[in-house]
């Protein structure tokens, strides 16, 4: 039986993310989310930053290198995984990072000039992209993700 392991995690990226491509074909983008925390400590409101490391898969990894850029909010459902290894010196390293499974970008306004602006709650469209639990084609993954 397998572990629950799942979250959700709502922010902006830090940067443009990294579109690549395996040996195979298979697209991979990396990004990395900072969420906000606020809290309250002896009456005064504190803030904490917290930095994700993301990485999408097939053609969501498409769709987001397409539209994400620096700034941008989104909100990832995903898993975490980890890597562990064995550094040239001898030492066990490990390093946990978030495999999203569904992304939603948030919505952005236009300014006069036609270029995206600041991001806005209800008056912008919403996209979302979401990985495929098995193979879909195109048209499939189209249809379920609004695009």
């Amino acid at each position: 039986m397998n572990n629950l392991n799942s979250l959700l995690i709502e922010g902006n990226l830090v940067r443009d993310p990294e579109l690549s491509y395996t040996p195979k074909g298979t697209a991979v983008c990396k990004f990395t989310v900072a969420s906000n925390r606020f809290f309250k400590q002896e009456q005064e409101t504190q803030k904490e930053v917290s930095f994700f490391e993301v990485t999408t898969w097939a053609r969501l990894a498409e769709v987001c290198g397409e539209y994400l850029k620096k700034g941008r909010g989104v909100r990832v459902v995903g898993r975490l995984k980890q890597d562990r290894w064995t550094d040239p010196e001898g030492k066990p390293r490990s390093r946990i990072y978030v495999i999203a499974e569904h992304v939603e970008f948030k919505p952005q306004l236009k300014n006069k000039e036609g270029a995206e602006g600041k991001e806005e709650g209800a008056e912008g469209e919403e996209k979302a992209a979401e990985q495929p639990a098995e193979e879909t084609g195109d048209s499939e993954l189209a249809e379920a993700s609004n695009f």
